[in-house]
């Protein structure tokens, strides 16, 4: 029987750490071997969450990092701390799993340099919905036909950035697929700056940010007398697990920067 992988969770205390510690901690292939946040350091998780998995949690990474040494570390922290975690795990070659989403082109090279030169791996993974994954792969095929093309996405009202890592994702895709790129209409005018979103290339991306949801995204092709409209709902965090499950497991198969969920399925 092999040995069971080796994991932690930063940002353990927030709604996607608790879900992922809760599915890491399920699964008897993987050890949960360490929880940290920024805090509450020194005091058992399961007395403040009610997941019982007999850890305390820390606060300091590079000290946690040196003792343990584990497989994987899980990030689901903030914009502000997502960087500097995994910077400190891979130049010890330990795999990273980002679900923070944030990070700039700038930071995500350097990541991938700092991966490769400790020979591991770091996957940053905007949106860990199977569902979402195939949701941006048929976003990406109907924009050969359908160029134009329009981003609608909602979170919840906590989200720190705007727009979401799977709408920036999804505009990547469509622009590397487009057929011929509409002319832009040089008539408009916005009565009120920014009512027509912001853009990714020249593809505009709506954020909607309201109390109630988890995480939405629709895609609005449009042609001459139709409209294809591409949608994915995650009504639960738990929705997201079985993707957490799958990079953890399969981060160790590659080597440098893995972006997006659909390089691992």
């Amino acid at each position: 029987m092999s040995t069971p992988l080796k994991v932690i969770v930063v940002g353990a205390l927030g709604k996607m750490g608790r879900e992922t510690v809760k599915a890491l901690h399920s699964q008897p292939d993987i050890n949960v071997s360490g929880l940290l946040d920024v805090a509450h350091s020194g005091e058992a998780y399961g007395a403040l969450t009610g997941i019982e998995c007999g850890l305390t949690l820390e606060n300091d990474l590079e000290a946690h990092l040196n003792r343990t040494k584990p497989d994987v570390m899980v990030d689901f922290t903030n914009p502000q701390a997502v960087f500097n975690n995994t910077r400190i795990a891979l130049s010890h070659g330990i795999a990273c799993v980002v679900g923070t989403t944030g990070l700039s082109e700038a930071e995500l090279s350097q990541l991938e340099q700092l991966a490769t030169a400790n020979s591991t791996a770091v996957a940053v993974i905007p949106n860990f919905a199977i569902g979402a994954v195939l949701m941006m792969r048929f976003a990406q095929e109907a924009a050969r036909y359908l160029p134009d093309v329009e981003i609608i996405e909602t979170h919840h009202d906590q989200k720190m950035d705007a727009p979401s890592g799977t709408a920036i994702k999804t505009a990547e895709l469509i622009a590397a697929n487009r057929g011929i790129i509409p002319p832009k209409n040089t008539r408009e005018f916005e009565k009120i700056p920014g009512s027509r979103g912001g853009k990714a290339g020249d593809i505009r991306i709506h954020s909607v940010r309201l109390p109630g949801f988890v995480a939405h995204q629709e895609v609005i092709f449009g042609g001459p007398g139709q409209s294809l409209t591409i949608r994915h709902d995650s009504y639960d965090r738990i929705g997201f697990m079985p993707g957490v499950l799958m990079a953890v497991r399969k981060i160790s198969e590659h080597k440098g920067l893995i972006y997006g969920m659909d390089t691992l399925m």
